[in-house]
């Protein structure tokens, strides 16, 4: 089947998630991508390890349909395969400081020297051209300094909760993957490279941009409200007799519906509840009202009563339940996919969007470490004596 990207080549020099996910989507949809990494492996390899050679969990997701090498680009023969291979390339990928871009021959002029019309895409955690520039960071950075840690607090802001999965670096992912499918259009149209450039603090502050005009405009000054929401109500995560449920009512018609299945018009009357954001600003009373609902059932009976009412609600679900779920299983959600020393096929979400007639798909494992160096040395040019050299170096 024909893919939107085929004939496109990445070379990704990403590491942790920004970059290699990025170009994991590119991959999805026909990229030829070659992950290109230390030749003791790139960090991110061994996160969450599940096999003897400690592969982990977060290289099975972001590294599918991938080609894999090792390399040094800091010596000169690394150097000089870097840049046959960005000869052969259209995008290079790296979620690194544009100081170790530089020293690895990797930022825009030198990449433009070898490829006029290349595309470098590129990720950091500021942005370039403020007085952090220069710092490092990760996802964590972006949510404690959008303002999402926060408000997402109990009390006053006195614990605040960094969100466990890693929500800035993959909205930075798909942002670059956007940026890179625009910059392949316009080098199509006018045979022009570029640089696409994704932040990690540009991406949360993005997510949680309608707080911030709120509070730009009126001074709001919100204080955290844990679980629930504050422009609408309820809104809150319930304790049910076996369990949790999360509901989520926004709108006059919701509302209403809701007011229904409590049994009490009053609510529609009452002027604390006469519109979503008073009813944000009471939220403490519609949540201790839908508390004492839901600590009256199980979750399954209170799903299937919200549901029948049309209001939206979902359980808390633990990893295995997640994995267990009907209707996780029944969309295929994950793809089993099996890498050397697992003791079961790994799951990996699919990419979550879907074209009717290209679709995406995983159709190869991620590489395992250097796999696929001396093919792709070959086709650079490079000969079997040329390639044991090489190794010799201790470039590849």
């Amino acid at each position: 089947m024909h893919k939107v990207l085929s004939g496109v080549r990445v070379l990704d020099f990403g590491r942790y998630i920004a970059g290699p996910y990025c170009a994991a989507l590119l991959a999805d949809f026909g990229a030829d991508v070659i992950r290109v990494e230390k030749r003791s492996g790139g960090e991110d390899r061994f996160q969450a390890p599940l096999t003897a050679t400690q592969e982990g969990a977060l290289f099975m997701q972001n590294n599918r349909n991938k080609r894999g090498m090792t390399l040094d680009p800091m010596k000169p023969a690394g150097r000089e395969v870097v840049r046959r291979l960005v000869e052969t390339a259209d995008v290079v990928i790296a979620n690194l400081p544009p100081q170790t871009l530089a020293a690895m021959g990797l930022d825009y002029e030198s990449l433009k020297a070898i490829k006029p019309d290349i595309i470098l895409t590129m990720v950091t955690a500021y942005g370039q051209g403020g007085p952090y520039s220069d710092r490092v960071g990760f996802d964590g950075i972006g949510q404690v300094m959008s303002g999402s840690a926060y408000l997402t607090s109990e009390g006053d802001g006195e614990r605040p909760y960094r969100f466990q999965a890693p929500w800035v670096d993959f909205n930075t992912a798909l942002h670059c993957a956007y940026g890179t499918a625009l910059a392949l259009m316009e080098r199509r149209a006018t045979g022009r490279g570029q640089v696409v450039e994704g932040a990690l603090l540009a991406t949360a502050l993005t997510v949680g941009n309608s707080v911030l005009i709120e509070q730009a405009v009126l001074g709001i000054d919100r204080r955290p409200t844990g679980n629930r929401g504050q422009t609408s109500a309820p809104v809150d995560i319930f304790k049910t007799q076996d369990g949790w449920v999360l509901v989520q009512v926004v709108g006059q018609p919701l509302f209403a519906r809701w007011a229904k299945l409590m049994g009490e018009d009053f609510w529609l009357t009452d002027p604390r509840f006469k519109d979503d954001i008073s009813r944000g600003d009471n939220g403490a009373v519609v949540s201790e009202r839908m508390s004492r609902w839901c600590a009256e059932r199980t979750t399954n009976e209170a799903l299937e009563i919200l549901g029948k009412a049309m209001i939206p609600a979902g359980p808390v679900l633990k990893p295995q339940q997640v994995l267990d779920d009907p209707h996780v299983q029944a969309m295929s959600f994950f793809q089993p996919v099996d890498y050397p020393g697992l003791p079961r096929p790994a799951p990996v979400t699919r990419a979550a969007v879907y074209l009717s007639e290209t679709p995406g798909a995983i159709e190869h494992r991620p590489p395992m470490l250097g796999e696929h160096t001396d093919a792709i040395l070959t086709v650079l040019g490079y000969d079997a004596a040329a390639i044991a050299g090489l190794r010799e170096q201790g470039v590849i």
